[in-house]
């Protein structure tokens, strides 16, 4: 039976990258692709970080023609940019999933709901979080409370 190791991501919706940043990110990325047997790269789409975490793991995949790793799309509910560009998301991403859970939560709580869907399924956690304040703030505090192992890539790179 393959081995399946979860890796979700959070960050501010509001991002500004650097080469530093990608840097660390690629790394461990390419870490947990060397170390492990199959890995499940959850990502949403509701912020800067979302989309830059994407790109980089899709460059890794391109370059090392991995076979070992599926990027996964996991929207909170089926919003009308997918509905409007369904093949362009299904080319892009390896699979794309709504969350059940948080598609019948209230509007306003859905992405909350299907953030801590995505902790609950990861063995790890890695984040850009350098505020304590907001969705992404919320979701490591709920991760830590549930013994996630987080890495911070904010806090890395200060070191």
């Amino acid at each position: 039976m393959l081995d399946v190791y979860t890796v979700s991501f959070f960050g501010h919706r509001y991002f500004y990258p650097n080469k530093r940043i990608e840097e660390k990110t690629t790394d461990i990325i390419k870490e947990l692709l060397r170390t492990k047997e199959f890995v499940e790269f959850l990502v949403g789409r509701n912020g800067e970080f979302d989309i830059f975490v994407s790109s980089i793991i899709r460059t890794i995949k391109r370059e090392y023609d991995d076979n070992n790793s599926a990027l996964i799309l996991v929207l909170p509910y089926s919003t009308s940019e997918y509905i409007n560009n369904q093949d362009g998301f299904e080319n892009y991403y390896d699979e794309i999933e709504i969350c059940e859970k948080s598609s019948m939560a209230h509007f306003k709580a859905a992405i909350q709901t299907r953030n801590r869907e995505m902790v609950d399924r990861s063995e790890l956690i890695i984040s850009y979080i350098d505020k304590v304040s907001g969705g992404a703030y919320n979701t490591i505090k709920y991760a830590e409370r549930q013994n996630k192992n987080i890495i911070n890539i904010a806090e890395i790179i200060k070191e």
